[in-house]
Protein backbone atom coordinates (compact mmCIF):
# COMPACT_ATOMS: atom_id res chain seq x y z
CA UNK A 1 0.00 0.00 0.00
CA UNK A 2 1.17 3.71 -0.98
CA UNK A 3 1.33 5.63 2.18
CA UNK A 4 -0.07 8.96 2.36
CA UNK A 5 3.52 10.45 2.73
CA UNK A 6 4.90 9.04 -0.11
CA UNK A 7 1.96 10.49 -2.51
CA UNK A 8 2.57 13.67 -1.31
CA UNK A 9 6.17 13.62 -2.32
CA UNK A 10 5.25 12.22 -5.12
CA UNK A 11 2.68 15.43 -5.74
CA UNK A 12 5.21 17.96 -5.14
CA UNK A 13 7.92 16.20 -7.44
CA UNK A 14 5.27 15.92 -9.88
CA UNK A 15 4.00 20.17 -9.41
CA UNK A 16 7.93 20.94 -9.95
CA UNK A 17 8.75 19.49 -12.69
CA UNK A 18 5.74 21.20 -13.97
CA UNK A 19 7.05 24.15 -12.99
CA UNK A 20 10.59 23.37 -14.12
CA UNK A 21 9.05 22.52 -17.43
CA UNK A 22 7.24 25.58 -18.10
CA UNK A 23 10.32 27.90 -16.84
CA UNK A 24 12.32 25.92 -19.44
CA UNK A 25 9.46 26.33 -22.12
CA UNK A 26 9.71 29.91 -21.52
CA UNK A 27 13.88 30.19 -22.08
CA UNK A 28 13.26 28.55 -25.08
CA UNK A 29 10.85 30.66 -26.22
CA UNK A 30 12.73 33.80 -25.12
CA UNK A 31 16.06 32.43 -27.11
CA UNK A 32 13.76 32.07 -29.82
CA UNK A 33 12.26 35.55 -30.48
CA UNK A 34 15.71 36.74 -29.40
CA UNK A 35 17.31 34.79 -32.67
CA UNK A 36 14.29 36.64 -34.65
CA UNK A 37 15.20 40.29 -33.17
CA UNK A 38 18.85 39.92 -34.13
CA UNK A 39 18.63 38.88 -37.49
CA UNK A 40 17.11 42.49 -37.98
CA UNK A 41 19.50 45.68 -38.17
CA UNK A 42 17.71 47.73 -35.36
CA UNK A 43 16.12 47.10 -31.69
CA UNK A 44 13.47 44.97 -31.00
CA UNK A 45 11.64 45.03 -27.80
CA UNK A 46 8.60 42.40 -26.88
CA UNK A 47 6.47 41.94 -24.21
CA UNK A 48 3.54 38.89 -24.41
CA UNK A 49 1.00 37.69 -21.65
CA UNK A 50 -1.51 35.13 -22.03
CA UNK A 51 -4.20 36.95 -20.05
CA UNK A 52 -5.99 34.20 -18.27
CA UNK A 53 -2.97 32.45 -17.31
CA UNK A 54 -0.59 35.38 -16.30
CA UNK A 55 2.10 33.46 -18.25
CA UNK A 56 4.71 35.70 -19.99
CA UNK A 57 7.67 36.43 -22.32
CA UNK A 58 9.44 39.36 -23.28
CA UNK A 59 12.66 40.92 -24.62
CA UNK A 60 13.89 44.66 -23.54
CA UNK A 61 10.44 45.09 -21.84
CA UNK A 62 11.56 48.09 -19.67
CA UNK A 63 13.05 50.08 -22.40
CA UNK A 64 11.67 53.20 -24.66
CA UNK A 65 10.25 52.70 -27.64
CA UNK A 66 8.90 55.49 -30.04
CA UNK A 67 4.96 54.24 -30.45
CA UNK A 68 3.95 56.47 -33.29
CA UNK A 69 0.61 55.65 -34.02
CA UNK A 70 0.11 52.56 -31.55
CA UNK A 71 -1.02 55.75 -29.52
CA UNK A 72 -3.82 56.22 -31.03
CA UNK A 73 -5.19 53.36 -29.30
CA UNK A 74 -5.25 54.61 -25.94
CA UNK A 75 -6.29 57.87 -27.39
CA UNK A 76 -9.47 56.71 -28.67
CA UNK A 77 -9.70 55.19 -25.28
CA UNK A 78 -9.54 58.07 -23.52
CA UNK A 79 -11.96 59.67 -25.80
CA UNK A 80 -14.56 56.96 -25.03
CA UNK A 81 -14.27 56.95 -21.13
CA UNK A 82 -15.86 60.76 -22.12
CA UNK A 83 -18.56 59.09 -23.88
CA UNK A 84 -19.17 56.76 -21.39
CA UNK A 85 -19.00 59.66 -18.68
CA UNK A 86 -22.03 61.35 -21.35
CA UNK A 87 -19.96 64.30 -21.77
CA UNK A 88 -19.31 63.25 -25.55
CA UNK A 89 -21.35 61.18 -27.74
CA UNK A 90 -20.66 58.69 -30.46
CA UNK A 91 -22.91 60.58 -32.85
CA UNK A 92 -21.97 64.35 -32.17
CA UNK A 93 -20.94 65.87 -35.20
CA UNK A 94 -17.40 67.74 -34.84
CA UNK A 95 -16.99 71.05 -37.08
CA UNK A 96 -13.56 70.27 -38.89
CA UNK A 97 -12.17 73.20 -40.48
CA UNK A 98 -8.90 72.84 -42.58
CA UNK A 99 -6.48 74.27 -39.73
CA UNK A 100 -7.43 70.94 -37.86
CA UNK A 101 -5.99 68.83 -40.60
CA UNK A 102 -2.50 68.13 -39.98
CA UNK A 103 0.23 69.45 -42.55
CA UNK A 104 2.48 66.10 -42.94
CA UNK A 105 1.59 62.42 -42.97
CA UNK A 106 -1.35 59.71 -43.62
CA UNK A 107 -4.10 61.45 -43.56
CA UNK A 108 -7.35 59.85 -45.64
CA UNK A 109 -9.31 62.74 -44.31
CA UNK A 110 -7.20 65.39 -45.82
CA UNK A 111 -6.90 63.66 -48.85
CA UNK A 112 -10.52 63.82 -49.13
CA UNK A 113 -11.53 66.78 -47.99
CA UNK A 114 -8.30 69.31 -48.71
CA UNK A 115 -10.34 72.37 -47.33
CA UNK A 116 -11.64 71.04 -44.61
CA UNK A 117 -14.90 72.35 -43.48
CA UNK A 118 -16.73 69.40 -42.78
CA UNK A 119 -18.52 67.53 -40.02
CA UNK A 120 -17.66 64.33 -38.86
CA UNK A 121 -19.37 62.55 -35.46
CA UNK A 122 -16.77 61.79 -33.00
CA UNK A 123 -17.62 57.40 -33.76
CA UNK A 124 -16.49 58.50 -37.44
CA UNK A 125 -13.28 60.13 -35.82
CA UNK A 126 -12.67 57.38 -33.37
CA UNK A 127 -12.85 54.66 -37.08
CA UNK A 128 -10.56 56.53 -39.25
CA UNK A 129 -8.19 57.22 -35.99
CA UNK A 130 -8.00 53.00 -35.30
CA UNK A 131 -9.33 51.90 -38.87
CA UNK A 132 -6.86 53.78 -41.44
CA UNK A 133 -4.61 55.45 -38.52
CA UNK A 134 -5.81 59.01 -39.99
CA UNK A 135 -3.24 62.04 -37.94
CA UNK A 136 -5.94 64.77 -38.58
CA UNK A 137 -8.60 62.23 -37.16
CA UNK A 138 -6.26 61.98 -34.11
CA UNK A 139 -5.28 65.51 -33.72
CA UNK A 140 -9.17 66.36 -33.55
CA UNK A 141 -10.32 63.52 -31.10
CA UNK A 142 -6.98 65.33 -28.86
CA UNK A 143 -8.25 68.77 -29.09
CA UNK A 144 -11.64 67.26 -27.61
CA UNK A 145 -9.72 65.86 -25.15
CA UNK A 146 -7.84 69.14 -24.22
CA UNK A 147 -4.44 67.78 -25.68
CA UNK A 148 -1.71 65.23 -25.18
CA UNK A 149 -1.26 65.91 -21.56
CA UNK A 150 -5.03 64.94 -20.75
CA UNK A 151 -4.31 61.54 -22.54
CA UNK A 152 -1.23 60.78 -20.97
CA UNK A 153 -3.26 61.64 -17.25
CA UNK A 154 -5.74 59.10 -18.49
CA UNK A 155 -3.55 56.27 -19.12
CA UNK A 156 -1.71 56.90 -15.42
CA UNK A 157 -4.77 56.85 -14.24
CA UNK A 158 -5.29 53.44 -14.99
CA UNK A 159 -1.92 52.51 -13.12
CA UNK A 160 0.08 52.27 -16.64
CA UNK A 161 3.18 54.48 -15.48
CA UNK A 162 5.09 53.49 -18.73
CA UNK A 163 3.70 55.04 -21.35
CA UNK A 164 4.13 59.06 -22.44
CA UNK A 165 2.23 60.87 -24.49
CA UNK A 166 3.41 64.24 -25.37
CA UNK A 167 2.78 65.21 -28.46
CA UNK A 168 0.46 65.44 -31.33
CA UNK A 169 0.47 63.90 -34.96
CA UNK A 170 0.95 67.21 -36.39
CA UNK A 171 4.40 67.84 -33.99
CA UNK A 172 5.37 64.29 -34.19
CA UNK A 173 4.84 64.18 -38.41
CA UNK A 174 7.28 66.55 -39.38
CA UNK A 175 10.38 65.11 -41.05
CA UNK A 176 12.42 67.90 -40.39
CA UNK A 177 12.12 67.22 -36.55
CA UNK A 178 12.99 63.61 -35.96
CA UNK A 179 13.48 63.72 -32.57
CA UNK A 180 9.93 64.95 -31.50
CA UNK A 181 8.80 61.60 -32.32
CA UNK A 182 10.34 60.03 -29.44
CA UNK A 183 8.59 61.88 -27.13
CA UNK A 184 5.71 59.78 -27.58
CA UNK A 185 6.92 56.57 -26.05
CA UNK A 186 5.71 53.16 -24.09
CA UNK A 187 7.81 50.24 -22.62
CA UNK A 188 6.48 46.66 -24.19
CA UNK A 189 5.49 45.94 -20.92
CA UNK A 190 3.57 49.41 -20.42
CA UNK A 191 2.13 48.67 -23.73
CA UNK A 192 0.92 45.25 -22.81
CA UNK A 193 -0.17 46.42 -19.36
CA UNK A 194 -2.52 48.58 -21.14
CA UNK A 195 -3.91 46.16 -23.78
CA UNK A 196 -4.68 43.72 -20.69
CA UNK A 197 -6.59 46.61 -18.67
CA UNK A 198 -8.65 47.15 -21.39
CA UNK A 199 -9.39 43.91 -22.21
CA UNK A 200 -9.97 42.70 -18.85
CA UNK A 201 -10.96 45.16 -16.30
CA UNK A 202 -14.00 47.38 -17.01
CA UNK A 203 -12.40 51.18 -17.36
CA UNK A 204 -14.93 51.70 -20.29
CA UNK A 205 -18.81 50.12 -20.90
CA UNK A 206 -19.36 46.86 -22.60
CA UNK A 207 -20.53 49.08 -25.62
CA UNK A 208 -17.29 50.95 -25.57
CA UNK A 209 -15.25 48.48 -25.30
CA UNK A 210 -16.62 46.27 -28.19
CA UNK A 211 -16.81 49.06 -30.37
CA UNK A 212 -12.66 49.44 -29.96
CA UNK A 213 -12.20 45.93 -30.29
CA UNK A 214 -13.85 45.64 -33.52
CA UNK A 215 -12.25 48.72 -34.78
CA UNK A 216 -9.18 47.11 -33.87
CA UNK A 217 -10.21 43.53 -35.60
CA UNK A 218 -10.58 44.95 -38.80
CA UNK A 219 -8.11 48.08 -38.73
CA UNK A 220 -4.89 48.24 -41.26
CA UNK A 221 -3.05 46.45 -42.42
CA UNK A 222 -4.51 43.03 -43.45
CA UNK A 223 -2.39 40.12 -43.39
CA UNK A 224 0.83 41.58 -41.96
CA UNK A 225 3.07 42.14 -38.79
CA UNK A 226 1.33 40.35 -35.96
CA UNK A 227 -1.04 38.87 -38.54
CA UNK A 228 1.66 38.15 -40.97
CA UNK A 229 2.25 34.44 -40.32
CA UNK A 230 -0.71 33.14 -37.93
CA UNK A 231 -3.34 30.74 -39.43
CA UNK A 232 -6.49 32.03 -41.82
CA UNK A 233 -9.46 32.95 -39.20
CA UNK A 234 -7.13 33.63 -36.32
CA UNK A 235 -8.80 36.87 -34.34
CA UNK A 236 -6.35 39.87 -33.84
CA UNK A 237 -7.36 42.80 -33.19
CA UNK A 238 -4.45 45.49 -33.15
CA UNK A 239 -3.00 48.94 -33.82
CA UNK A 240 0.07 49.61 -35.50
CA UNK A 241 2.37 52.44 -35.55
CA UNK A 242 5.13 54.00 -38.53
CA UNK A 243 7.09 56.56 -38.45
CA UNK A 244 9.23 58.04 -42.04
CA UNK A 245 12.45 56.33 -43.31
CA UNK A 246 15.07 58.81 -43.44
CA UNK A 247 18.09 58.51 -45.08
CA UNK A 248 17.67 54.44 -44.35
CA UNK A 249 16.48 54.75 -40.67
CA UNK A 250 13.28 53.94 -39.59
CA UNK A 251 12.60 55.01 -36.13
CA UNK A 252 9.37 52.82 -35.21
CA UNK A 253 7.68 50.18 -36.75
CA UNK A 254 4.87 48.59 -34.36
CA UNK A 255 1.97 46.55 -33.45
CA UNK A 256 0.37 45.36 -30.67
CA UNK A 257 -2.69 43.83 -30.02
CA UNK A 258 -4.65 40.81 -28.43
CA UNK A 259 -4.50 37.75 -30.42
CA UNK A 260 -6.95 34.96 -29.74
CA UNK A 261 -5.76 31.37 -29.33
CA UNK A 262 -7.89 28.00 -30.53
CA UNK A 263 -8.04 27.30 -26.64
CA UNK A 264 -9.83 30.17 -26.26
CA UNK A 265 -7.34 31.75 -24.18
CA UNK A 266 -5.49 35.41 -25.54
CA UNK A 267 -2.84 36.74 -25.76
CA UNK A 268 -1.83 40.49 -25.50
CA UNK A 269 1.34 41.09 -27.04
CA UNK A 270 3.64 43.99 -28.09
CA UNK A 271 6.42 44.06 -30.85
CA UNK A 272 8.26 47.45 -30.74
CA UNK A 273 11.19 47.50 -34.24
CA UNK A 274 13.05 50.86 -33.35
CA UNK A 275 15.80 52.45 -35.40
CA UNK A 276 15.74 49.91 -38.12
CA UNK A 277 17.95 50.21 -41.12
CA UNK A 278 16.38 47.35 -42.81
CA UNK A 279 13.46 47.18 -45.57
CA UNK A 280 9.45 47.41 -44.74
CA UNK A 281 9.08 43.89 -45.31
CA UNK A 282 11.81 43.24 -43.41
CA UNK A 283 10.31 44.93 -40.27
CA UNK A 284 7.19 43.38 -41.30
CA UNK A 285 8.53 39.98 -41.28
CA UNK A 286 10.08 39.86 -37.87
CA UNK A 287 7.12 41.21 -36.26
CA UNK A 288 5.06 38.02 -38.10
CA UNK A 289 7.90 35.78 -37.04
CA UNK A 290 7.58 36.63 -33.38
CA UNK A 291 3.75 36.82 -33.16
CA UNK A 292 3.69 33.51 -35.37
CA UNK A 293 6.76 31.76 -32.27
CA UNK A 294 4.49 33.19 -29.38
CA UNK A 295 1.23 31.58 -30.82
CA UNK A 296 2.80 28.45 -31.72
CA UNK A 297 4.34 27.87 -28.23
CA UNK A 298 0.51 28.91 -26.83
CA UNK A 299 -1.71 28.00 -28.99
CA UNK A 300 -2.46 24.42 -27.60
Amino acid sequence: MINGKLLFTWAIVAILGCAAGRVSGQQTLRQQIAGIAGNISGKVGVYARVLETGDTVSLRRDEHFPMQSVYKFPISMAVLRLVDQHKLRLDQPVKIAKSDLITAGHSPIREKYPEGNINLTIGELISYNICESDGSACDVLLKLLGGPARANAYVHELGVKQIAIATTEEEQGQKTKLLVQYRNWATPQGMTQLLETFYQQPVLSDSSRNYLLHLMTISSPGAKRLKGLLPAGITVAHKTGTSWTVDGLTAAHNDVGIITLPNGNHIAVTVFVSDARATEAERDATIAKIARAIWEHYAY
